[in-house]
């Protein structure tokens, strides 16, 4: 980091020309930013992240190493990408037809987890603090607050903000408390 660089990036990365990074972000071993990219304050990518062109990565978000952020997809604020998670970008991919610059839009909305290894179909968001399992494919829009797993992802409760796993009250130990609208968990 140089004195008026007020972002870190490791000298074995790339960081091409036109990205934004914000303060206190730090870009660890062997990433590659791509032109175009928007990164917010105080991110950490890890080891081996590709960040694709045009890529927009809110505030606080915390990439692991292993993980490709292509095209097309958005990390809203405090998200964490757990290792080797993975994001898609194309419907219906195929070597012969590329589709370059087509891409499915996938929104992963403030403060929610994506587990090791989870999949990310594209096209699909992820709501608000939400959390995927490890392992689990994602192949329909997530509810805020949803507890995911499996393959594919199906919901099997509600955690809090916090990431603690909510009761049957919908109460959490850590104070905050949830209802129901509907099939919608709202904090209250």
């Amino acid at each position: 980091m140089t004195a008026d660089q007020k972002y870190f990036v490791h000298e074995s990365s790339y960081v091409d020309d036109g990205v934004q990074i914000g303060e206190g972000t730090k870009i660890w071993h062997f990433c590659h930013v791509q032109k175009g990219a928007v990164i917010g304050r105080n991110c950490s990518l890890g080891q081996n992240v590709n960040i694709g062109n045009n890529v927009r990565v809110g505030n606080g978000v915390r990439i692991q190493n292993n993980v490709s952020v292509y095209e097309g997809v958005e990390l809203e604020d405090n998200v964490f990408c757990g290792p080797s998670c993975v994001f898609t970008n194309v419907t219906t991919p195929r070597a012969h037809f590329p589709v370059h610059g087509v891409y499915a839009k996938t929104v992963i909305r403030e403060g929610a987890s994506l587990g090791a290894n989870c999949t990310i179909v594209c096209g699909h968001n992820v709501g608000k603090s939400a959390m995927i399992g490890s392992g689990s494919v994602v192949t329909k829009d997530v509810k805020d607050y949803a507890l995911m797993v499996g393959v594919p992802a199906r919901q099997i409760g509600w955690v809090c903000e916090c990431g603690k796993r909510l009761d049957e009250r919908l109460k959490c130990s850590c104070g905050r408390t949830y209802h129901l609208e509907g099939d919608e968990l709202v904090k209250e």
